[in-house]
């Protein structure tokens, strides 16, 4: 059997060496174990239209090389991706698929505005990967169908007319973009739900999401002509931090998911939930209450735009969390961002950074987390079970071509000797302070 260890260190270059057998085990080691858990369906982004303008302005060379990065199994893999439903909060300005008022059948609906910015860079990535699964979900409905006609704040309309036509909308969608060959797998009814932000939002109680669900959405989606179109619980975001707590908000479990998938009216409508930043406090107990569903990290958090090693480290064990807790993928935010602010000014990170003036992209820290995860990892592994005092530091998978595969941090700030045993032999190795290591035994 062969094994190879893959390190990246500060210096942001994979090195690649050899491993070699020993009988004796290190006080710091892993022993990776057979049991297998969830199945891995691999890792992804979000299409947002400001990484599609970042791309724009790349020369085609350059572009493509980006984009095969992405989307190939030459560099991440990609095949789990999401779609906004109108505008997010990296889309160039707010806008929805149809913005007139009192239009319940929906007459003015269209994705015009997706075909010059975001259906370019889902159908870029689907030449390269055919076999992407795409999800969507809205930051905000249309705003004449919201208590206050605006994009950002608010709440979706009791009046039953307006649930419907909104019912209505996801299915529109979904059939548009059908007809330009991206098929629409997991319909997200609402990015972060518990937040009412000063971006495109729309607030939902978990009443109201469940009784969208088992009264509107749920039985138009099963009255609909789509295939194989399912509907997800997510993107969950709670419990809210404690510092924007009211009196009248809380941080428990039930607030979201278990209003919903205790309902069995709405139950039977969910194959999945989406967890992202604060929803990965209570991801451990949706899996354990409801372990037939799918669960997926939808939304990598992401940073303030400096891009440093220590908060790529932190987003290393974001990625150990959400796995070691049942979800079945991880799908980072902006792949791709010129400057890394929204038009409104929020600077965020992006594995990747594109100065236009000068026609180069820069690969930043969480490049290289994505790939030591998405580029090893195949599509179809599972995760194993494993033991040792660099638990906390790692994850093991077994592929479907039976290789195994070990991931790992070092962010101390010394370097560590080091044994894995894998299929019955132990290996040494050497890992680097503050470092991402991934180990293949094949």
């Amino acid at each position: 059997m062969s094994a190879k260890q893959i390190e990246t260190t500060q210096d942001q270059k994979l090195h690649e060496v050899e491993l070699s057998t020993t009988t004796e085990k290190a006080f710091n080691s892993l022993e990776v174990g057979t049991e297998k858990h969830q199945e891995i369906w691999g890792f992804g982004q979000t299409f947002n239209e400001l990484g599609a303008v970042a791309l724009q302005n790349l020369s085609e060379e350059k572009r493509n090389e980006i984009l095969d990065d992405l989307f190939t199994p030459k560099g991440m893999n990609y095949n789990i991706c999401r779609i906004p439903v109108g505008a997010s909060d990296y889309a160039l300005n707010w806008y929805s698929a149809d913005e007139t008022t009192d239009d319940y059948d929906l007459a003015d609906f269209s994705i015009e505005r997706d075909k010059k910015y975001l259906l370019p860079y889902v159908k870029a990535a689907q030449k390269r990967n055919p076999d992407i699964v795409f999800s969507i979900s809205p930051w905000s409905p249309p705003t004449w169908m919201k208590s206050h006609p605006v994009y950002n704040y608010g709440i979706l309309k009791h009046d039953p007319k307006v649930q419907q036509a909104y019912a209505d909308y996801f299915v529109k969608f979904c059939e548009a973009y059908e007809k330009e060959g991206v098929h629409i797998s997991w319909i997200f009814p609402q990015n972060e739900p518990q937040r009412d932000q000063k971006f495109p939002s729309c607030y939902w109680t978990g009443e109201e999401l469940r009784d969208f669900i088992k009264n509107y959405l749920g039985p138009t989606v099963e009255k609909s002509g789509l295939k194989d179109t399912q509907i997800w619980l997510g993107t969950v975001n709670s419990p809210l931090e404690d510092t924007e707590m009211t009196k009248d908000e809380t941080t428990d479990y039930p607030v979201i998911a278990e209003t919903v998938l205790s309902d069995p009216d709405a139950y039977k409508y969910v194959k999945g939930v989406t967890y992202q930043w604060a929803g990965k406090s209570i991801l451990q107990r949706t899996v354990h209450s409801f372990p037939e569903l799918g669960y997926l990290q939808s939304e990598s958090e992401c940073g303030n735009g400096d891009n440093t090693w220590t908060y790529a480290e932190y987003v290393f064990n974001l990625f150990r969390h959400y796995i070691e807790n049942g979800v079945n993928g991880y799908m980072y935010w902006n792949s791709v961002l010129q400057g890394g602010s929204s038009t409104w000014g929020w600077l965020q990170n992006s594995m990747i950074s594109v100065d236009a003036d000068k026609g180069i992209a820069t690969k930043n820290p969480e490049y290289y987390v994505m790939r030591h995860y998405a580029h090893y990892i195949q599509h179809g592994a599972h995760l194993v079970d494993y033991t040792g005092h660099l638990y906390g530091e790692s994850t093991a998978y077994e592929n479907p071509d039976g290789s195994v595969v070990v991931v790992m941090s070092n962010s101390m700030n010394h370097g560590r000797d080091i044994t894995v045993t894998a299929k019955g032999q132990t290996y040494k190795a050497s890992v680097k302070a503050h470092s991402f290591n991934t180990f293949v035994f094949d």
